[in-house]
Order: structure tokens, then sequence, then C-alpha cells
């Protein structure tokens, strides 16, 4: 029983009678130790004779043995006494649960009052036991002082004695906590909390209804304090609300300091704490969830400072702990709350402790807001602009938070899961990448997460084969040939071109400042540091520019590229022109130029000059040619009025090829082109007219016996029609044969005539031919739409084959099918090969006629072909061929 050496020492010294005197003494010591901790709340039981035994002992200088005894008892008579009947209290709820189990089916009164009275009984029985604590200190103490005439630190033994009890407590609790505990613990915080929640939320609704009205928080708690200005029931009932959220508030400080008295200070606050969190998550998720369109993040903060800041701050001087924070003992001040008063509206001296907690809800808030917003980040996008707020949320959510690559990563994994995929149109993609980089560049003005998130759909975009076109489209159009386009300007890059526009009329004019000096030193006046998160290789934030066309164009990787599919586009446009109105085509064009430069559009803007003097020189010749004598009845019956035409005259030098096919026209319009072509050649010697038959729209009327229709249709279509004037039947070849165009193109546009219930098909003698005959009456009209309204048909079949321009994809693959056998066996040989080594290749060793004379981009857009015919693949930059 002695350990310490100096106990030992002692004892050697003694005599035999001192050593019986302390033997008696220790024996009696343990029978009064006994009695006194078990006297079940009598302290008189053994009192004096326990004072006796202690003084003997500590005069053969025993004081250790004493404590330690009697501490010993002590763990062992709480354990016995205390312990084992506060966890007996909890043994109904933990057979078969575990730390995940939910406690909703249990009563919640019963569950409540089980858990006061386990904290009222063990409480009892811990301070019955710090009385015979208290006790031991009194007879230790007293005993020094008959030794001594000096006084002794009485607070210092009771503080040691104390805290060794206070461990004891702890640790024999804690050895033999249930793991429902925490459970009951963490339902009966969120019963609590969600009851008091429901109670702060009806004032926080009302708060916050007479602020809409103008009238701020102030004014409504003096208002609420005079009797006369509010309605008696409604007093009432404030009343009892105020008393309900007191009683609950009470009734948790109670519990929590129940906990915190047997060292479950921590267990507790994570109890509530985790409650809180829950409540906050819940309104956050309630305030924001699918509404994109409106702020949330103003409404959450108010509602922390409402209701689970006020919860706290009451909680916190119910328990002690609300020390000003001006007042704070270490003299240590948070430097996250400079100004606490500021931080928590309504409450003049927020502690620290409700500092720090404020913090920790407004981050757990912005983080919650931000999660929810970025896992939604593609919808939001999809309904931008309309979706801002929502936007401006999240920017204030990532400032604060700092989490900006969680954006990046989540957002990378939706493109690629959602929009980067065989079933989405390249519209619909690029409207997406449009929208996506107006969207994070409010998030990230610098574009450098921007970089990242939009680095796999340029990646995806370089392997469509009508990229290109669906640019060019949304640059002169806006829907990017979507028909189904809402029209928002997320959908459009024309309004980057006005931008642009306006940045060129705004720049003033200094006479003692270069433009891009003035520029330089802005950028030089506010340079910060790139993110953490930045790409090195990417250089810095001050030379990265979120410019969305200048993105858009690095898809494509030239603008020459873009340039030459808008020149092919503008051509096809311009050759389906019959008004001559092309202001919006010169519009654009002039934007463009701001753009990409006058030098790379100097050919479009010759084919808009070309239709200009198109309409001067059609107008010159409709009012100088003579027109055919109104008497000569032949001739009217025959001929076609120069009114009714009217022609397109390009310069063949300047436009892209122009795809044409041989047509045999009707005799009088094939007249009136020869008529037209004279008159040209006299008022524009030398030159001449090369008609590109296939070409244009002819408006036509179709009078058949009971009815009327008119049709714009191509000239093909129209020859074709014509032909049934002379006979009312004809089989495919002969028609074909006078039309001058192949059966297989015939049968193609012949659909089209028997689609409006035109032409009725039949089969004829031989199996390959086949019989077409004009449908007269609407009886025999079986099928198709004969309504008597205007059709239009501005192309029909195949629709490459009926473009008037060639694209220029068809143009480089006609032009470029010499190489691709040559690229083949280089794969063959080599195994795969990226672009540059190609492009290299084909220029060292194709120097034969023709030489390789093409650009890297135009070697690109060949390979991207050949890819999408499945004859190559791309994986990481090279291509191979394909398995």
């Amino acid at each position: 029983m002695l350990n310490s050496e100096s106990s030992s020492d002692i004892l050697n010294s003694l005599s035999q009678d001192s050593v019986h005197e302390i033997l008696d003494s220790y024996n009696a010591f343990c029978n009064a130790t006994q009695s006194l901790l078990a006297g079940a709340g009598d302290l008189s039981v053994g009192g004096a004779d326990f004072v006796s035994h202690v003084h003997c002992l500590c005069k053969h200088g025993l004081h250790s043995l004493v404590r330690d005894h009697f501490l010993r008892v002590l763990e062992e008579t709480f354990e016995r006494n205390g312990a084992s009947s506060f966890w007996r209290h909890f043994e109904p709820y933990a057979a078969g649960f575990t730390k995940n189990d939910d406690l909703d089916d249990i009563d919640e009164d019963d569950i409540q009052s089980v858990l006061y009275n386990a904290l009222e009984e063990i409480s009892m029985e811990k301070q019955y036991q710090e009385k015979c604590l208290l006790i031991l200190v009194h007879a230790l103490q007293s005993y020094k002082d008959q030794m001594s005439e000096e006084s002794h630190d009485f607070e210092a033994e009771r503080n040691y004695l104390t805290s060794k009890y206070q461990w004891i407590v702890s640790s024999v609790l804690m050895a033999t906590l249930p793991r429902v505990f925490p459970v009951i613990l963490h339902w009966y915080f969120k019963r609590r909390l969600e009851e008091l929640s429901t109670i702060m939320d009806v004032e926080f609704d009302d708060n916050t209804s007479q602020n809409k009205d103008g009238m701020d928080l102030d004014e409504k708690g003096k208002t609420c304090n005079k009797v006369g200005d509010m309605d008696v029931d409604d007093e009432c009932y404030n009343n009892h609300r105020l008393s309900e959220s007191s009683r609950l508030v009470k009734n948790i400080g109670k519990v929590v300091l129940g906990l915190r008295s047997l060292g479950f200070t921590s267990m507790a606050e994570d109890a509530y704490a985790s409650a809180i969190f829950l409540l906050l998550k819940a309104k956050v998720y309630d305030v924001a969830g699918d509404e994109f369109r409106s702020s949330v993040l103003q409404s959450i903060q108010s509602w922390i400072q409402a209701v689970p800041l006020q919860f706290l701050h009451a909680l916190l001087v119910y328990l002690g702990d609300s020390v000003s924070y001006e007042s704070t003992s270490s003299g240590l001040k948070s430097p996250l709350a400079p100004q606490p008063s500021l931080f928590c509206p309504g409450i003049d001296t927020p502690s620290e402790g409700l500092v720090r907690w404020k913090l920790r809800l407004e981050y757990f808030a912005y983080e919650t807001l931000q999660d929810l917003r970025i896992a939604k980040l593609f919808e939001i996008i999809v309904d931008y602009p309309e979706s801002s707020p929502a936007i401006e949320d999240l920017k204030l959510c990532l400032e604060y938070t700092g989490q900006h690559s969680k954006l990046v990563e989540s957002f990378i994994s939706a493109l690629r899961y959602r929009l980067l995929t065989a079933g989405a149109s390249t519209n619909d993609i690029l409207h997406q990448y449009v929208s996506t980089i107006k969207a994070l560049r409010t998030i990230d003005p610098a574009g450098v997460f921007l970089e990242a998130v939009g680095e796999p759909i340029r990646d995806y975009l370089r392997g469509r084969r009508d990229t290109i076109k669906c640019i060019v489209t949304m640059l002169t159009d806006g829907t990017g040939g979507n028909s189904s386009a809402s029209g928002n300007p997320g959908d459009s890059l024309l309004e980057e071109l006005n931008r642009d526009e306006e940045i060129q009329e705004n720049v003033g004019v200094d006479d003692d400042f270069n433009t891009d000096d003035r520029e330089a030193w802005i950028n030089a006046s506010r340079w910060q540091p790139d993110p953490v998160e930045a790409d090195p290789l990417k250089g810095s934030r001050n030379q990265r520019k979120v410019d969305i066309l200048g993105m858009i164009v690095g898809i494509i990787g030239s603008k020459d590229q873009l340039v030459h599919e808008y020149r092919t586009m503008l051509a096809e446009k311009l050759l389906n022109k019959s008004d001559y109105d092309i202001d919006s085509e010169i519009r654009t064009l002039e934007l463009l130029k701001i753009h990409f430069g006058e030098s790379s559009l100097q050919k479009c803007e010759i084919m808009l000059n070309d239709l200009i003097g198109s309409k001067r020189i059609n107008s010159n010749i409709k009012a100088t040619i003579s027109q055919p004598s109104q008497t000569n009845v032949e001739v009217e019956e025959n001929a076609i009025s120069m009114d009714k035409i009217s022609a397109t005259i390009i310069s063949s030098n300047f436009w892209p090829p122009i795809q044409d096919e041989p047509l045999n026209l009707p005799e009088p319009v094939d007249k009136l082109l020869s008529d037209y072509a004279k008159r040209f050649n006299e008022i524009k010697t030398p030159r001449k007219l090369q008609w590109k038959k296939s070409l244009g729209t002819v408006k036509l009327e179709l009078q058949l016996k009971d009815r009327v229709l008119q049709f714009t249709v191509a000239p093909v279509h129209a020859s074709i029609i014509v032909k049934f004037q002379d006979q009312t039947s004809w089989t495919s070849k002969n028609l074909a044969a006078a039309v001058g165009i192949p059966v297989d193109a015939l049968n193609r546009r012949m659909s089209f005539w028997i689609s409006k219930g035109v032409i009725a098909e039949s089969s004829g003698g031989d199996s390959s031919d086949h019989v077409f005959t004009i449908m007269e009456s609407m009886v025999e009209t079986k099928k198709g739409d004969s309504s008597g309204s205007t059709q239009e048909l501005l192309g029909g079949g195949d629709e490459e084959e009926d473009r008037a321009v060639a694209t220029i994809e068809n143009q480089l693959r006609k032009e470029m099918t010499i190489y691709e056998k040559f690229i083949m066996g280089m794969l063959t040989n080599f195994g795969s090969m990226a672009l540059d080594r190609i492009h290299n290749t084909l220029k060292m060793f194709c120097i034969a006629d023709p030489p390789y004379d093409k650009s890297l981009q135009q070697l690109q857009s060949f390979l991207s072909g050949l890819v999408s015919e499945e004859k190559l693949e791309l994986r990481d930059g090279m291509y191979t061929l394909k398995k």
C-alpha cells in the first residue's frame, strides 16, 4: 500500500509502538471512509472519528496515503453507485441500436424524462461525494493548522482533490459509456432545437414581413413593447411564445450543465452543434432548392442571426460563458472578428464564443450553398442569364470558402457526362460553352478556372465536323442553326461583336498617353498573384483576358478557317437573295472586320459589293431593254417579260467555287436569259455573263382543273413540272432526258411534287422505270398538301448536292484525297503520329505535282474528317489507324 520511497523511509524509522498506532489508525481510517461514502447522504456517520484518524496518519507523515486511499474508495463507490445507476436508465434503449440508428419511433416525453432523471440522480450522488471529499480537505487542513501557526492555502488543496475527483468521474463514465448514449444526446438536442427553431422561425418570419413593410427590427421591438399599439391576442401570443422559448433554452442549458459536470463537455457541444448545423443545412436547402433566379444568401444570413445565434447567445448566457469580447481574459482577440458588435446585430456585447459560433455557422452556410449551387451548376448555366443571381451567390460563397477547385472538378464531370456526348448536337454544346464563359466570367474575371473548365469542351468540339459551320452561324444570325434557340443573349456571338465595336468607339483620344501604355499602367496597378489552383503553364493572369470570341476561335485553331467558312456561308445566303436586301450582312461584316481585320475579309466585302452592283445593273437592264409587242399573240404566249427576272451577278474570282449541274431550261426562259446576257454585254463590255442555270429560285403558279397552287422552288423543280405542259404523263427515263439530269437525281426531286399532291407515281413496264402523271383534279389526289397556299422549296433531295456553294470541307476533301493513302502509309509504318509531325512529313516528301501546300489547320480539319469516317483514331493528340 506504500508506494513512495519517502513513506517507506518513514516506516523504517518508526518504533514498534508507532507502527502499531499507524496500523490501527489506518484500519480505522479505511472503515470510516467506507462508512462516510456509504452514508447515503448522512455526513454525520463516522465524521468525527474520520477526522481523528486522518490527523493520526498525518502526524506520521502519511498525507499521500490518506489522499490516495480516499480517492480510490471514492472511485469504487462512484463506479458502483453513480455510473452503473446512471447507465442503467438507458439500458432499455441500448438493445438493437448502433451509432447510426434513428430514435424517431421512441416516445419523446419518455426519453426526455429519462435523461432528466438520470442527470438529476447522478448529480445528487456526485454532490454528496464532493461534500465527503470536502470533509477530507478540512481534516487535512485542520491538521496543518494545528502543527503550524502559519496559514495554509486551503483553496489549493481543495482544487487539487476536486480536479482529481472530476477526472475520476469522467474516466469512469467514459470507460463504461454505452454506444446508444451519443445517439440519445443527438436525438434530444435535435428535437429540442427543432421545437425551438419552429418558435423562433415564426418570429423571424414576422420580423421579415414587417421589414418588408418598411419597419426595421428596432422599431418592431419598440412597437411590441407598447400595449396600446398591439392587439391583446397578439401580445398574449407573443408573450407565450417568448416564455416557451425561454423554457426550452433553460431546459437545454440544464442538460448541458449536467453533462459538463460529468466530463461530457465536448460530447454535449458536438451534439447540439450537429443539431444546429442540420437545421441550418435544411434551411439552406429549403430557401435555395432549385430556384436560381433570385439571390438567397442574404436571407440565409438573416436567418442565422435571428434563429441559431439568438439561441446560442441565450444558451451561453445561461451557462455563464458569455464573457464579453472586449474583456477577454487572455487579451487576445480573434483576427476574424475586429468588430463583433457588427457581426451580431441585436446583441450589444457578444462574447468571443458567440462571435466564433457566428463565423462557424456562416462558413457552413456558405459551403452548403456553394455545394448546392455547384451540384446544379449545369442547370444554372443552361438558364443563364436569368440565373445570374445564383451565379452571384456562388461567387460570394467561393470568395468566402476558397474552394474553386471543387467547382472545376464537379463541373467538368457534369460536362463530360451530360454534354460532351454523341447525342448532343454541336449547336447545343456551343451554346452551353458560350453561356459557361459568360457565367464563369462573373465568378472568375481573370479566367484562371475557365481555362480548366473550357479545355475539355474545346477538345471535344475540335473533333466535330460541323463545329466551324455552327460557330459562323452563331456569329451571323445568333442561333447557330438551332430552331429551338430562345434568343437569349447567351445564345448569340453577335453580342460580343457589338461589344467590341462599343469598345472601339469608346476609346478616348489622349494626346500624351498611348492607349497600350494606359492599359499596361492600369494592369500594373491592379496586379494580383495567380490563385494556387492556376496552371503555371498558362501564363500570368495579366496576360489572360476572358474574350469569348477569342476562346471560340481558339477551338478552330485559326481565324483563317473561320473566315473561309463564313465566306462560304455568306455566298450561300447571298445566292438565295431575291430582293438584294443585304443590310444585316453588311452590318455583320463590319463587326467581323473589327475583330478579325479588314484584309482577311476583303473577298467577303467584294461579294457584298457584287450584290449592290447586281441591283443597279438589273434596274438598268429592265429600264432600257425593249419589251415584246403586245399585239403579237404568239410572242405573248411564249415569251416572258424581263420584269420577271432578277439576276445576281458575281465576280467569280472572289467567290467560293460555285456548284452547278447541267439543266435544260424551258425555251422561253432560255431565250430570256440570252437577251439579258446580251444587254449586259452591251452595258459592261467586254464582260460577259455565264449563267449557272441550276441556281436561284423560281416562283410558279400551277393552274389545274379545280385549283390554283403557288410555289417557290429551285430551277430544276420548275423545269420538271413545266414539262407536264407538253404531256400529262412521263416515264422517269424520258423525263430525265428532257430535263437533262440523271434519273436518280430526277427521282429524288420528284418526291417534292408527289408529296404536294401534284404528281402521282406508278410502276412502268421496266422495274427500274417509273411513270409520273400530273393530278389535274383533287379527287385524284390521295396525299400531299393541295390547299392552294404558297409552298416554298429552296432546296430538296440531298442537302449537300443542292447547295449552291461547295463547302470548305468538300473542297478540302477533294484537294487532299491524293494525300490520304500517303498518310495511311505513314501511320502503318510509325504506328502513331502527332499532327505537326504528319504536317512536316507531308511538306518534306510531297513535293511533286501537286505539291503539299496546306496549312496545319487545314490538315487538322482533313484528319478530323478521317476520324469521323472511322478511318483514324485520335487519342491524347496522337493519330493512329482505326483498329
